[in-house]
């Protein structure tokens, strides 16, 4: 299965001056743990997780003064939809991180998590399982 296969198109960009109150409400009523940060005048995409957000609220920050630019990761790995499922696992977990942003050309088209990764593994598991068992 190809990254295409399993990454959301319903990608959330914001810029860098949104509080991080606004950003967690805006990710939460699309129901997404990822926002893209597009600062074109600094470091261009970013992204802010809701780690990064809990992170903040851990410190004692106060997240209607705390901005999405201070607490976003800049140095990314992207994924194109091509790449296989498995390289975006290896990605994330050599990496440390749970959100890969998918970009076609210069443009963000998605954004892939470990949990689309299991949702599209699943399934599969189960029917080879199934057949195993069968056989």
């Amino acid at each position: 299965m190809l990254v295409r296969d399993a990454m959301s198109t319903m990608v959330l960009t914001i810029g860098p001056a949104h509080t991080l109150r606004q950003a967690a409400r805006l990710m939460s009523e699309r129901r997404v743990g990822a926002a893209v940060v597009l600062d074109p005048d600094t470091y261009g995409l970013g992204i802010l997780t809701e780690r990064d957000i809990l992170n903040s609220l851990g410190l004692g920050q106060n997240p209607d003064l705390e901005t999405a630019g201070t607490h976003t990761t800049t140095d990314v790995v992207f994924a194109t939809p091509g790449w296989s499922l498995e390289d975006a696992a290896d990605a994330m977990s050599h990496g440390g991180f749970r959100h890969l942003i998918v970009m076609e050309g210069t443009e963000p088209t998605g954004i892939v998590s470990v949990r689309d990764i299991i949702r599209s593994w699943a399934p599969a598991r189960r029917a080879t399982a199934a057949t195993t068992l069968a056989g």
